[in-house]
């Protein structure tokens, strides 16, 4: 039976008035957020949460039912996020493009918002100068591999406990629109306190005190507890070599796993330096994507 012009008419008001009513929730979320400010600038908390921010959508991925698609259902709620960070003022994001300037750039305007202020960088040390500087609060820098000539994350292994933490990996919920190949994966590194969700991964640097072979120090992690999920190694000419580990699991200074597994090593490890962690990316299935990140 074909739909009247009537019906339609009223399925429109419909729609109009549940626009009314999810605007005031925006309006009412928005007011909670500025309490929540409130609370956190008298606290000195800072105003990034990634490990809430996971557990957010997380659960509302879990929870969403009907035809309207996750992966745009994740793209409202993080630009909800966005905008709660942005009016708790001061956040900026610095993006190591490199030569991948477009996937890198639109990995970070999916996860950090369409106008929180970014700027890109072309090299790693200038993303990260501007960190450090304060003049941005993250910097999304290229998921570390093995076989790089110049990889960033010795330079916050050597800098004691005052450096930057990786604090979220990028994408969490599926790939958007990337102009470039979109199979690049990146990590966001800035200044936050640890963030924990049930489903984590930590990275872990080594600098080594003598010869220490990849598969004797995974598998004193492996009978440690610990699965090493990514595996990198950085021998610069004149210093120490460093390993490092990524560890599919929340992984603290104090985890009594890793000091078996540095025990078990001995005077192997000259240093040991936590790097941060990220919560685990939302599986391309739960989205209702293609292994690849892609729509079916």
């Amino acid at each position: 039976m074909a739909t009247t012009t009537s019906t339609l008419d009223d399925l429109r008001r419909r729609i109009d008035e549940i626009d009314d009513r999810l605007h005031d929730l925006i309006m009412e979320r928005a007011e909670i957020v500025e309490a929540v400010a409130g609370a956190k600038a008298r606290g000195r908390v800072a105003a990034l949460r990634p490990g809430r921010e996971a557990r957010i959508l997380r659960r509302l991925v879990a929870r969403h039912r009907g035809g309207f698609p996750r992966t745009v259902l994740v793209r409202l709620w993080r630009e909800l996020i966005s905008g709660a960070v942005m009016m708790q003022g001061g956040f900026a994001v610095a993006v190591s493009a490199l030569e991948e300037m477009p996937d890198y750039w639109d990995l970070a305007r999916d996860h950090f918002g369409s106008h929180i202020p970014m700027t890109a960088f072309h090299s790693l040390g200038e993303a990260l100068r501007a960190l450090t500087d304060g003049k941005v609060a993250v910097a999304v820098l290229p998921m570390p591999a093995e076989g790089e000539r110049e990889p960033w994350w010795p330079l916050l292994a050597r800098s004691g406990a005052a450096a930057p933490r990786v604090l979220a990996r990028l994408p969490f919920a599926g790939r958007g629109n990337a102009r470039g190949d979109g199979g690049l994966d990146a990590l966001a590194v800035g200044h936050a306190e640890p963030d924990p969700t049930d489903a984590d991964r930590s990275l872990i640097a080594l600098e080594l005190a003598g010869e220490l072979s990849r598969a004797r120090l995974i598998g004193a992690l492996k009978d440690a507890g610990l699965a090493v999920t990514l595996f990198a190694a950085h021998e610069p000419g004149g210093e120490g070599a460093w390993h490092l580990v990524e560890i599919d699991d929340g992984v603290a200074e104090e985890d009594p796993r890793l000091a078996k597994a540095l025990a078990t090593l001995g005077d192997q490890i000259a240093r040991v330096a936590h790097l941060g962690s990220y919560a685990k990316p939302i599986a391309p299935a739960a989205l209702g994507q293609r292994g690849d990140g892609r729509q079916p």
